[in-house]
C-alpha cells in the first residue's frame, strides 16, 4: 500500500514535472511546428481554384405570355431536373470532346458542382481545378453546352445563361493556419507524454517525504547540498 501511494502524482507533481521539463516541451512542440509548417507549405496539397457560372430556368407556356405562379413552380421543379440533367454524360461527353479535355466523364464530374441557388429558378454550375482558367472554360462551357441540349431532350427552350463564370484570382481556402496550429497542439500533447513517461521511468527518491513512505521510518535531518567554493 505505501508504494503503490509512493506511485501516485499529487497536482503538485505533475507542475514541478511540467517545469523541471520545460524546455522538452517547447523542443517537441517547436519541432512539430517547423515540421507542420514546412509539409502544408511545401509538400501540401496543390491550390484549387473555382469558378462558377450562372443559368436560369424559365418555363412558360408561351414567351408572350406573362410569367405566372404556376409557370415559376414548374420552374423550380424543373431546376431538380436539368440539375441531374448537367451531370449527365449527355452534358458531359460534348464538353470533353469541345474542349479536347484528357478526362473521362467520372474525372470530369468530380470537378464539377451543381446547385439550386436559393429555392430558386436558378442554378449554379461551379467547377473546381488547380487551373483556374480551366476552370473557367469548363463551367462557361458546360452552361453553353446545357442551354443548346435541353432543348433537344426537354423538347423546350426553357434556359439562358444567366451569369458567365469569370477567372478566379484566389485559391480556395486550404486552411493551412489551422493544420500547423494542429500540429503544434499535436507537439504540446506528445511532449507532455513524454514528461510522464520520464517521471514514470525516474525511480530515485527526490524528497524526505518519499524516503518516509519508503523505509516507514522518520527522517532524522536533511543534508543540504553544498554551494562551490568560492572562485579561484
Amino acid at each position: 500500500m505505501e508504494e503503490m501511494q509512493y506511485d501516485e502524482m499529487t497536482l503538485e507533481d505533475i507542475f514541478k514535472a511540467l517545469k523541471k521539463r520545460w524546455l522538452l516541451i517547447v523542443s517537441v512542440t517547436l519541432m512539430f511546428l517547423i515540421g507542420g509548417s514546412v509539409f502544408v507549405l511545401f509538400f501540401g496539397p496543390v491550390p484549387q481554384y473555382q469558378s462558377s457560372t450562372t443559368v436560369l430556368v424559365d418555363y412558360r407556356a408561351s414567351e408572350t405570355e406573362a410569367l405566372t405562379q404556376n409557370d415559376i413552380n414548374l420552374s423550380q421543379k424543373l431546376v431538380q431536373t436539368y440539375t441531374e440533367i448537367i451531370k449527365s454524360l449527355t452534358i458531359l461527353n460534348p464538353v470533353i470532346e469541345e474542349m479536347d479535355l484528357s478526362l473521362t466523364p467520372n474525372e470530369l464530374l468530380k470537378k464539377i458542382s451543381v446547385s439550386q441557388v436559393n429555392e430558386t429558378e436558378i442554378i449554379k454550375i461551379s467547377v473546381t481545378d488547380e487551373d483556374p482558367i480551366l476552370a473557367r472554360d469548363i463551367a462557361n462551357t458546360l452552361a453553353q453546352t446545357f442551354s443548346e441540349e435541353i432543348s433537344h431532350i426537354m423538347k423546350v427552350d426553357s434556359t439562358s445563361v444567366l451569369d458567365e463564370a469569370v477567372l478566379p484570382t484566389t485559391p480556395l481556402a486550404q486552411n493551412k493556419v489551422t493544420k500547423i496550429a494542429i500540429a503544434g497542439i499535436l507537439g504540446m500533447m506528445v511532449s507532455v507524454g513524454l514528461v510522464f513517461l520520464f517521471e514514470y521511468l525516474d525511480r530515485s527518491i527526490k524528497t524526505a517525504d518519499e524516503t518516509e513512505h519508503l523505509l516507514g521510518v522518520p527522517v532524522l535531518g536533511v543534508i543540504p547540498k553544498s554551494k562551490a567554493e568560492g572562485k579561484k
